[in-house]
């Protein structure tokens, strides 16, 4: 019930679906040269000095200038000096609304006071890690446990990456098969493994550059939203070995740039018990953001294990876990404990008691104000108002979002595929993606100047801090961008 009180529609995806495939058919539409350069000369220029001081001088320690990928933005990254609930402020003293959320962890707002005192606290009482228990490493898992139900045991990591990697060998271990599959544009961390047909359905390794080709021997791909691409996957690796996990992002690849059906994950629960298949779902994003029981609570798919990140280390330090079945998570028993072969894993800060103490009040808040549906709620409203926004100026933009979880796309960059059938298109798609990145990043650059932090240019995330006198100032400032785009070709 909660699940369905928290995320009160789902995207009509075979409509966004069509208008995506549409949009990639059409010439770009962008952010005119004339503004743009004006964005360039009368805000960053004007307004940006001291970020493009310090930037200018990470460079020469920092290669490109920033450690995160997120962090980049055209024409120079900005450094921002402080966060609260939905307001971010640079070093310049400029203010800018949040939609980055520090890439999807802040359901509840940058730095909550709620969460902050607690971490005080245990800062005063023992420091961030001892390398020892301590007890909020049981009290966050029993949370997790207690809000997810397919759940039984949880192990915590520092990153999502390295819960997938792990997640990899348990699957081999409980089902002793050898492949791993994945959907095709999904994003399951930068292991070798897993690094693999990532951002579009199609790639392989071609997004992967540094990892030898071998490293992908036994790691597949199938096409989003399309069974019988994953069942004719799971048949051949029948033939050689079998399949130990099937890997998904359940509301698409990078969080649902093309969107699935909502009957499709029990599609993939079905094909998996079929073939004998471990079923992972990838709720770094969608863990606690589609509603507390995550996007399988709401879907009512059970995975047999269940990535974890983002927010269960509230915004601090240290965000990944896995959990799932018991008899799955016995792979994962720790130092000297009993009962057979044990999955490779380690990390010298995972669950240090900082970040479980993070993420346990973190949790604890967000059920207490009901935070997922009110900003669920702002992320409708966002996106109710951006297709309005985009019907007035007559742009081929497609506005969608799960929650608060949205999604702005203006060149469809990522919703390109390769078919190694058809290799001669190679080229041509190669090209294209690489014209409408840079068109993402001048867009981007746009947003920015106007006051508006987001993901890529294309997604952003609404919080419970926001109401709707903020997102009516925004959608005011998105309505400046678009008065000034262009069909640039």
């Amino acid at each position: 019930m909660e699940q369905k009180k928290a995320l009160k529609r789902y995207v009509d995806t075979k409509t966004v679906n069509r208008k995506l495939d549409e949009l990639i058919k059409l010439p770009i539409y962008s952010i005119s040269d004339e503004a743009l350069r004006r964005y360039e000369s009368g805000y960053f220029e004007a307004k940006c000095a001291g970020s493009k001081e310090r930037i200018t001088k990470a460079k020469d320690v920092i290669p490109g200038g920033v450690q995160h990928n997120l962090a980049f933005n055209y024409p120079f990254p900005l450094v921002f000096t402080s966060a609260k609930g939905h307001t971010l402020t640079d070093i310049d003293g400029n203010e800018y609304y949040d939609f980055l959320q520090a890439g999807g962890p802040t359901v509840l707002g940058s730095n909550p006071d709620a969460v902050r005192s607690k971490v005080m606290e245990l800062l005063d009482e023992c420091g961030p890690s001892t390398g020892l228990f301590h007890e909020y490493e049981y009290k966050l898992g029993a949370k997790i446990a207690e809000c997810v139900s397919s759940v039984d045991m949880f192990r915590m990591y520092t990153s999502g990456t390295e819960a997938c990697m792990v997640a990899s060998r348990v699957a081999r271990l409980a089902t002793k098969n050898k492949f791993i599959v994945k959907m095709g544009g999904a994003y399951h961390g930068w292991s070798d493994q897993l690094a693999y047909g990532i951002r579009i359905p199609g790639t392989k390794g071609l997004q992967s550059p540094g990892i030898p080709g071998y490293n992908f021997k036994r790691t597949r791909e199938f096409f989003p939203n399309d069974l019988s691409s994953l069942e004719r996957t799971l048949r051949l690796n029948s033939l050689h070995g079998g399949t130990a996990a099937v890997f998904i992002e359940p509301l698409g690849p990078e969080s649902g740039t093309r969107p699935l059906d909502f009957d499709f994950n029990k599609g993939v629960r079905e094909l998996c018990d079929k073939y004998g298949t471990l079923l992972v779902f990838d709720e770094v994003v969608t863990g606690f953001r589609v509603g507390m029981g995550g996007a399988q609570g709401y879907f009512e798919v059970t995975p047999d294990l269940t990535v974890f990140g983002k927010v269960i280390a509230g915004g601090y330090p240290g965000a990944g876990g896995l959990g799932g079945k018991r008899e799955y998570m016995k792979f994962l028993g720790a130092g000297l404990d009993g009962g057979g072969k044990k999955a490779l894993s380690g990390g010298t800060l995972a669950a240090n008691p900082l970040s479980c103490a993070a993420g346990y009040h973190t949790l604890c808040e967000m059920e207490r104000t009901d935070a997922c549906t009110k900003a669920n709620d702002m992320g409708d409203y966002l996106t109710d108002g951006l297709n309005k926004l985009i019907d007035k100026r007559g742009l081929p933009f497609v506005a969608y979002n799960v929650g608060s979880i949205c999604h702005l796309d203006t060149l469809g960059t990522m919703h390109y595929s390769i078919n190694w059938g058809k290799l001669w298109q190679l080229p041509g798609i190669l090209k294209a993606t690489s014209a409408r990145k840079a068109e993402m990043e001048h867009i981007g650059a746009a947003y920015m100047a106007e006051g508006l932090v987001t993901l890529a240019g294309n997604r952003l995330y609404t919080n419970a801090t926001y109401t709707k006198e903020d997102i009516d100032d925004v959608l005011a400032r998105f309505d400046r961008v678009f008065e000034q785009v262009e069909i640039k070709g």
